[in-house]
């Protein structure tokens, strides 16, 4: 998230660009299927020495379970969100894990941004309002981004109202 000095009203104040969270990186992904594997091959040859054979076909089945759960974990990790705010343009852009795209215009100064907590959870949604429509954003973020992104959006808001 940056906020520079505009030179002009079309300069941007604020952009921010919103991805889903994925803990387990590409390597940690291949070291966790590796370790499933290794242990499912070792499982399954103790079961056929003890001539249950039937049973290592289920041992790669859960392997190939965890593997599917993951790719489709990473596939809705393509989502994204493109915020970009200027004194004369609010900009969302939200696409889709398959690519689709739905963009979003409003005037900041008639732009209101809400957003709903929870006493617990801390902010449970945030949306953009205004002109006889919404548009929510920040689905894809965890509740401590939502936290400092409510705050840096909010700032800029004002920034680009002139307040």
């Amino acid at each position: 998230m940056t906020m520079p000095a505009p030179a002009d009203a079309d300069a941007p104040i604020f952009q921010a660009l919103l991805t889903p969270y994925r803990s387990l990186n590409r390597r940690g992904f291949n070291a966790l299927m590796l370790v499933l594997g290794g242990i499912s091959v070792l499982t399954g040859i103790g079961f056929v020495a003890n001539g249950a054979w039937p049973v290592v076909g289920f041992f790669g089945l859960d392997v190939l379970l965890v593997w599917v759960a993951f790719r489709a974990s990473y596939r809705s990790g393509k989502a994204r969100e493109e915020v970009a705010l200027s004194r004369t343009d609010l900009s969302i852009r939200q696409v889709s894990p398959a690519g689709a795209v739905n963009e979003t215009h409003y005037n900041p100064f008639w732009a209101r941004f809400n957003v709903a907590r929870h006493d617990e959870f801390g902010i449970v949604g945030m949306r953009v309002v205004g002109e006889g429509r919404q548009t929510e954003i920040g689905r894809l973020l965890n509740p401590d981004d939502r936290e400092s992104f409510a705050t840096a959006f909010n700032r800029a808001l004002l920034t680009a109202r002139g307040r």
